[in-house]
């Protein structure tokens, strides 16, 4: 057994940046690179290009980043997790094996799918809990089940799994591990179980190991991306950033870093925000794999860029594992318009008046946005500065695109029919996708690998 490994994480998101997933593959001297991907309305929207195409579904930019990765993984005997399998991870796995082969690579690709249950909810329905009392999210399902197409507006199901699946392809000594839904935190404990020979039931070190995957799975956030404010909170070289690492000891704990020379910063501010995100519960951090309790962490800034973490706890794991509903939600439609200089406010507000009286009857919930001084608090907390120019905003759900349509030729209409000077117009229809969850019995969930 290995008394310490190190795990970066090159992309925090699906659109993350490629360059510091290279610098961290090439200079990190890493054992594993995570490549963090899928959020929860990226997988329904992977399955819509699934359904379009079946061997789609995967991460759009799955192949850039291979392409430039592969070469380098191979060469620094670095291993690869990543949830880039999104929709589809056979797919994902054989594009993969296709470019390895291009570049004259040989490589081992495991696929870890079973979190897709679209097709089993109506078997389920028994089994099928509220989450957060979402009733709405029961109802969808046991009334629009995907065995009813076409009416049915379920577009995905993906269960949240944990570590099981990755840590059977681990066994198997793939280079490259590609998932679909998988716990973020999971992502990165697997190696730590895996290398360090951790029981699958000793919740305090799992607690411990996610409380360091929870810090490195956004990328970018907890080197000072996310985290900078150029008066309160300075950070250098943002053009440079640098992603993370982490050097996890066998005992879970960690000290987190970046490459030396990259941009931004990581120090006791940074991991902090970083551990806080997205948490509910500190008491009671789930995931598939562990209630892990970040109530005990404890953090050092031992070094420039160097941050120590330890004291992480855990409980049991939850008997069930959250499922994330992807469904349509009809379509949204949008308009937008300038206006600059004298009065600039005072003509985007009677425009605004004007378009919601010819629209409010079709759209109760039109909502009229004033961008640069209440679009994002829908107030402007009583400032009485005048601005130079204002960007005027309408919106609205509908049913249909034609309707939706309508919120955008009305504000295109402006031009001629508005107050003075309004230019720069936009109109958009975007189809939406919502998203809701519940929760199952984890018994329902059967990870398995598909190995290439």
């Amino acid at each position: 057994m290995k008394q310490t490994i190190r795990i970066g994480c090159g992309a925090g998101f699906s659109g993350d940046r490629l360059e510091p997933a290279v610098i961290l593959a090439e200079q990190g001297n890493l054992d594993y690179l995570v490549l963090e991907c899928l959020a929860e309305r990226t997988i329904a929207l992977a399955q819509k290009r699934k359904r379009a195409d079946a061997t789609k579904g995967y991460d759009p930019l799955l192949e850039r980043r291979i392409e430039h990765l592969l070469p380098i993984l191979v060469k620094n005997n670095v291993c690869l997790i990543t949830n880039m399998g999104a929709a589809n991870p056979i797919e994902g796995a054989k594009k993969i094996l296709e470019i390895a082969q291009k570049q004259g690579v040989r490589v081992k690709v495991a696929a870890v799918i079973g979190d897709e249950l679209s097709e089993k909810l109506k078997e389920m329905s028994d089994e099928i809990f509220t989450f957060n009392n979402e009733d709405f999210a029961i109802n969808l399902i046991k009334n629009h089940s995907s065995h009813n197409p076409p009416f049915s507006p379920l577009i995905s199901a993906n269960a949240y799994m944990g570590v099981e699946g990755i840590l059977e392809a681990l066994k198997t000594e793939a280079q490259i591990i590609i998932t679909g839904r998988v716990a973020d935190p999971s992502l990165f404990l697997a190696p730590m179980i895996h290398e360090f020979g951790w029981a699958t039931d000793d919740y305090n070190l799992l607690g411990q190991g996610t409380v360091v995957g929870h810090l490195l799975e956004c990328a970018g956030q907890i080197t000072g991306g996310y985290f900078a404010d150029p008066i309160t909170k300075p950070v250098t070289n943002m053009d440079t950033l640098g992603h993370p690492f982490a050097d996890v000891f066998a005992d879970g704990s960690a000290i987190i870093g970046k490459v030396e020379d990259t941009g931004g910063v990581v120090n006791l501010a940074t991991v902090k925000e970083q551990l806080l995100y997205e948490v509910v519960n500190p008491y009671a951090y789930l995931t598939p794999d562990v209630s892990a309790n970040f109530t005990t962490v404890q953090l050092e800034e031992i070094a420039e860029n160097q941050v120590k973490v330890w004291g992480g706890t855990g409980h049991e794991k939850p008997p069930t594992l959250k499922v994330s509903v992807g469904y349509q939600a009809g379509f949204l439609g949008e308009g937008e318009i300038s206006y600059a200089g004298h009065n600039a406010l005072a003509r985007a507000q009677l425009a605004g008046d004007t378009l919601e009286k010819r629209l409010k009857a079709d759209f109760p919930d039109l909502r009229t946005d004033y961008v640069g001084v209440s679009a994002i608090h829908r107030t402007d907390f009583e400032r009485q500065i005048e601005p130079y120019e204002v960007r005027l905003r309408l919106a609205s759900n509908a049913d249909t695109a034609q309707k939706a349509a309508l919120i955008g030729e009305e504000v295109e209409a402006l031009y001629t029919n508005g107050p003075a000077g309004g230019g720069g117009a936009r109109k958009y229809v975007t189809e939406l996708v919502g998203i809701v969850s519940v929760l199952v019995d984890r018994k329902n969930v059967i990870p398995e690998i598909v190995l290439f």
